[in-house]
């Protein structure tokens, strides 16, 4: 095994310790059965470990969830994952100009299904600001020029 095996590999796994737990929770939410979500959760760990460097991964829940929503037989092509790669690139860079918390407030909308309600009470602010945060996040992802 070669160095950059053993280093892809121990951030294969520093990638499965710190988001599995939320990527199983994420699919128990949307498929609503506990077995189906683990199988889901196993099937997305061992796609990327079959395709992916995992250092390369920058944001990982949003990885993790793109990749667990495509159904095997419409997995991507190679060529596909490089543009969707890039996409993400993009979006990743297009979120990292705003703000903290409306990041923070849009990830948790879009990721995590999250009410204004339960972000505003993460984030220590009123749901009515949550509103704001949100708004001038899709506005900021409208109005943006890649």
């Amino acid at each position: 095994m070669s160095e950059t095996d053993l280093t892809n590999n121990e951030a294969l796994t520093l990638l499965y310790r710190e988001h599995h737990s939320w990527l199983l929770n994420w699919l128990r939410k949307r498929l609503d059965c506990r077995m189906q979500a683990e199988d889901h959760a196993h099937d997305t760990f061992m796609r990327i470990l079959a395709a992916r460097d995992p250092y390369a991964i920058v944001e990982p829940r949003a990885y993790l969830t793109t990749i667990a929503a495509l159904p095997e037989a419409l997995a991507p092509s190679p060529e596909q994952h490089i543009i969707i790669l890039a996409t993400l690139q993009e979006i990743d860079a297009l979120l990292d100009q705003l703000p903290a918390k409306v990041r923070s407030a849009f990830l948790m909308s879009q990721l995590d299904g999250l009410t204004y309600v339960e972000i505003g009470q993460r984030l220590g602010v009123s749901d009515r600001m949550v509103k704001k945060y949100m708004a001038g996040a899709m506005l900021h992802c409208l109005t943006a020029e890649l």
